[in-house]
């Protein structure tokens, strides 16, 4: 019999008891903002640990130069050229906080990553928005208006269209689209890690003696959906982390 297979609510996957505080208090602390406190301190301890230049490396300071080295190399070199590489810092740890914020999903114990629920991407994709456009202003002046919104050779017919265009593209949907898409890949990864969750223990706890078997089919998608989510949480801080240099770069460099 599955009787008991019951799949969770939405709300019960990505909605979680505050730790300290209650529902009712303005300021309450949960999973997610423990997920998060712990991905800003781990964080620390990587470039802090790892910036120590010993003579001999340790394995925590070849993690930080390897991470260091993919920045500036496949990153910020390739998007920004080198104007780019003062954004070092930045992008280096927008890189591995959203990193560890997503790996925490396939972490025992906590099982959710902190970017799956819309909060964290949308203040991330916002303070991009906001430093592309003050690197615009700074680097250009008032002309990085007319840079953003008047596309080059475009018939004085069409101008009004275009720039209509380019200002809903510019303004409105970069930070939206930089947000949804990480939120979303995250919440897509966590819901199917449950979903498989379930259905293993469901048909492994059944009372037909037929059923238990088949939960090995689901088990090996969990753990195969597990090694996915781990190349998932790579990805998707990569691509974040390479948009807004692409939003700064192009701030920074009107002909691009």
């Amino acid at each position: 019999m599955l009787a008991a297979l019951e799949f969770p609510t939405i709300d019960e996957i990505v909605r979680f008891r505050p730790v300290i505080g209650t529902f009712d208090d303005p300021i309450f602390l949960n999973k997610i903002g423990i997920i998060s406190i712990l991905a800003v301190v781990a964080t620390l301890i990587l470039f802090i640990g790892g910036g120590r230049g010993k003579l001999v490396p340790s394995g925590l300071q070849n993690v930080a130069e390897m991470g260091v080295d993919f920045i500036r190399e496949g990153i910020i070199k390739e998007t920004m050229g080198k104007d780019g590489m003062g954004w070092m810092p930045y992008l280096t740890t927008l890189f591995f906080f959203i990193f560890f914020c997503n790996l925490t999903e396939i972490i025992p114990v906590f099982q959710m990553p902190a970017t799956a629920r819309m909060g964290i991407p949308l203040v991330l994709a916002l303070l991009t928005w906001i430093l592309f456009i003050i690197t615009g202003f700074v680097k250009q002046g008032p002309s990085y208006i007319k840079s953003a919104l008047v596309p080059p050779g475009v018939p004085v017919a069409l101008l009004p269209l275009m720039v209509l265009i380019e200002f809903i593209s510019t303004f409105l949907v970069r930070p939206f689209s930089l947000a949804v898409r990480l939120f979303a890949n995250t919440l897509a990864g966590h819901i199917l890690l449950v979903t498989f969750a379930v259905l293993t223990e469901t048909l492994f706890l059944a009372d037909s003696l037929a059923l238990k078997p088949i939960a090995i089919f689901p088990f090996l998608m969990l753990v195969l959906m597990t090694g996915f989510e781990l190349m998932v949480a790579f990805l998707q801080a990569y691509i974040f982390v390479l948009l807004t240099a692409v939003y700064i770069g192009g701030a920074m460099h009107p002909e691009h």
